[in-house]
């Protein structure tokens, strides 16, 4: 077992156990990467300090039931994901708030038509890469959801790095294969891909 998969666990072991420094560690070390992905999408400060404090406290209220083999990036991610998708759409019930929105998602690189996709998109990814072999999940887990390149994956796995790229190509061919028997085009799997 490597050094950071070893101390992910005694982490998660201290939330589970109620370790108030445990979850002040993971505050420190998620906090920034959970406002930047925020604010990515909502543009706004307060709401994006909001889907911080609401993610973390919502780790908090599950720690008991966290799973120590699951890394917590992904688990905060997919909860901060959920509640940035939320805020977006309740502010786009409100007219002149929603008109604001529209604008600033716009410039933002198109991401609107990403950002709802990924409403429809996150359960079914979800369980898509879920299905994937194990190593493949893995690394592509490590590779979308915690932004790491092929050659920190390789450390981080004892892999070389070519191994690292034929494990991600492999996952997204499977993944291809499942969203074409769903009918779900793979362009839309690339854009939700690379929001991550």
């Amino acid at each position: 077992m490597n050094v950071q998969t070893h101390e992910e666990d005694q982490l998660i072991a201290g939330l589970r156990n109620s370790e108030e420094s445990a979850f002040a560690l993971v505050f420190n070390i998620y906090k920034a990467k959970l406002y930047s992905f925020a604010w990515r999408f909502l543009k706004n400060r307060e709401l994006s300090e909001e889907i911080v404090q609401e993610t973390l406290i919502i780790l908090w209220t599950k720690r008991l039931t966290l799973d120590i083999s699951y890394p917590l990036g992904p688990y905060l991610y997919t909860i901060a994901r959920r509640l940035t998708l939320n805020a977006l759409r309740n502010a786009a019930t409100a007219g002149a708030a929603r008109e604001k929105l529209w604008a600033d998602l716009k410039e933002a690189h198109n991401e609107t038509e990403e950002a709802i996709l990924l409403a429809d998109l996150e359960e079914f990814t979800v369980q898509s890469v879920a299905k994937l072999p194990s190593q493949q999940q893995l690394v592509f887990k490590l590779s979308r959801y915690e932004g790491l390149t092929h050659d920190q994956i390789a450390e981080m796995l004892n892999l070389s790095k070519s191994t690292v790229n034929n494990h991600l190509v492999e996952a997204l061919k499977n993944l291809r294969q499942q969203f074409k028997n769903s009918g779900i085009s793979y362009g839309i799997l690339l854009a939700w891909l690379f929001l991550k």
